[in-house]
């Protein structure tokens, strides 16, 4: 790396918040709830160098970067937070395990390994967004308190509005690294309540469940995902069984809708 590229990316890093956002919602695969582009990477490292390359750093909640300047080339990692950005090299404990630096070309969608049978997703213990009586089907796997999944509930909402045959169930999948969020899966799916749903995601509190809000639908939802390889929130299921890990905004689901139709 030149000395102009590592002056600046010096710079940089003194001036960003010193607090990092790790607040993936997954069982150890970050990733697959934060996102960055190259267009992203680029607005916040303006003056800094053009982002060539981005790809996930062998140190979770990192993403590599490669970045240009002045015809010289060099590797960074930048925070899921996009707070802080670091230059060095990272070594790992494992003699063994040599960290690559060379990144890889970057992925518009968090990869599954297969399609998915939407016939092994039960509709019922779901609460029903858009239309009930849509013909397609599109399954929703979230947290009550992942922030990911709180912002795709507006995005959903929107989708809604812009496809009116189509039936979105929402799956309450409460993770373990959230303490709250099965107790409050509990109370929303008892009570079969979409208000309680956006209350949960608006931050606010919800009533204690009690022996008549049985346990026994999450835990069937729990099951479900668990048994089809789903392991974050928010997971996407289209109607042909394509499997999306991440939010996406409204009008990209949008798109994707339309090619999962083809």
């Amino acid at each position: 790396m030149g000395k102009c590229l590592a002056i600046s990316v010096l710079l940089l890093f003194w001036t960003v918040s010193a607090a990092s956002a790790m607040d993936g919602c997954g069982a150890g695969a970050c990733a697959s709830c934060h996102t960055l582009t190259i267009r992203e990477a680029n607005e916040l490292l303006h003056g800094v160098g053009e982002v060539k390359k981005i790809d996930a750093s062998p140190v979770n909640g990192l993403w590599l970067l490669e970045i240009e300047k002045e015809g010289r080339r060099g590797v960074v990692f930048m925070d899921f937070g996009k707070k802080n950005l670091l230059a060095g090299t990272v070594f790992p404990l494992a003699p063994d395990k040599a960290v690559k630096q060379q990144p890889k070309e970057p992925t518009a969608v968090a990869a599954h390994k297969d399609k998915l049978d939407v016939a092994k997703i039960p509709l019922d213990n779901s609460i029903v967004m858009g239309n009930p009586l849509g013909a397609r089907k599109f399954f929703v796997f979230t947290d009550p308190d992942c922030s990911f999944c709180a912002r795709l509930h507006v995005e959903l909402k929107k989708l809604a509005a812009l496809e009116p045959d189509l039936a979105i169930y929402v799956k309450m999948y409460p993770l373990k690294i959230h303490p709250r969020a099965y107790d409050r899966a509990r109370t929303i799916l008892a009570a079969r309540s979409p208000e309680l749903l956006d209350r949960a995601f608006a931050g606010g509190e919800l009533p204690t469940p009690g022996a008549a809000e049985s346990g026994r639908p999450v835990d069937e939802t729990i099951r479900v995902a668990e048994s089809l390889g789903i392991d974050a929130t928010p997971t996407l299921v289209l109607p042909d069984g394509s499997v999306i890990v991440g939010g996406r905004d409204a009008e990209s689901l949008k798109g994707l809708l339309a090619g999962a139709g083809k």
